[in-house]
């Protein structure tokens, strides 16, 4: 089994849900007491969400280089960054190491292209739903992708950094976002890309319609395929 690299802490929150899934899917393959051979370093996220805030974004692809440098030294044979925002970065992230970084969108295109999906939601935070690191790749592969209107943007991103992120899952925001939901369903939408690994935190398929694709789970369980070829 090769040994998983986590950078994690963006947030805490989900990274812990890497972990936990990542260990559950070795055990459920091999059985026994078998569980992940995997190394995390955990960043301080208050210092990346400010370089965020500041657009800031070479200074804080160095700072999780040097991350993704230090899990290689460690002896991790592959890296997962536990984020989808940074993975606007992957590429400077990826010049730090010599081994493979997964990039949680292409897992997520790999799961959408099998189940034939051709037009889907993006939710995630602000810089994911209007940034085109995330959904030019998405669309590239002819899948049309809606985001919400500016206004519930705002909404979704607001409550990611300020409950979600702070471990807060609240019914009211749960309704929020089904109600954001059913708008993109009405423009089209096949199924939900939860494209920040909080929000399954909050949204399950038992609360929409419709198919949602969780990157976090897809990312991890795609991270345990590799690590076990």
């Amino acid at each position: 089994m090769k040994t998983i690299g986590l950078i994690g802490g963006m947030s805490w929150e989900s990274t812990v849900t890497y972990y936990q899934i990542i260990n559950q899917v070795v055990a459920e393959k091999l059985g026994g007491l078998h569980s992940a051979k995997c190394i995390l370093y955990s960043v301080n996220f208050a210092e990346i969400e400010q370089l965020q805030r500041n657009n800031q974004w070479a200074e804080s692809a160095a700072v999780l280089g040097e991350a993704a440098k230090k899990l290689e030294v460690a002896g991790a044979d592959l890296i997962v960054i536990c984020t989808n925002t940074m993975h606007k970065v992957a590429d400077m992230i990826q010049a730090h190491i010599t081994i493979p970084l997964l990039h949680i969108a292409d897992a997520t295109i790999e799961k959408l292209t099998k189940q034939q999906v051709s037009s889907v939601a993006l939710l995630g935070t602000k810089y994911t739903m209007t940034q085109d690191f995330y959904k030019s790749k998405i669309i590239d592969q002819g899948i049309a992708v809606h985001i919400p209107e500016a206004a519930d943007i705002e909404i979704i991103n607001t409550i990611i950094f300020h409950e979600l992120c702070r471990g807060h899952v609240l019914d009211e925001s749960r309704e929020q976002y089904k109600r954001v939901i059913e708008s993109l369903v009405a423009k089209g939408a096949q199924a939900i890309i939860l494209g920040c690994t909080e929000i399954g935190m909050l949204i399950k398929q038992a609360d929409v319609a419709i198919p949602i694709f969780d990157t976090t789970i897809i990312h991890a369980e795609k991270a345990v395929e590799l690590a076990m070829q």
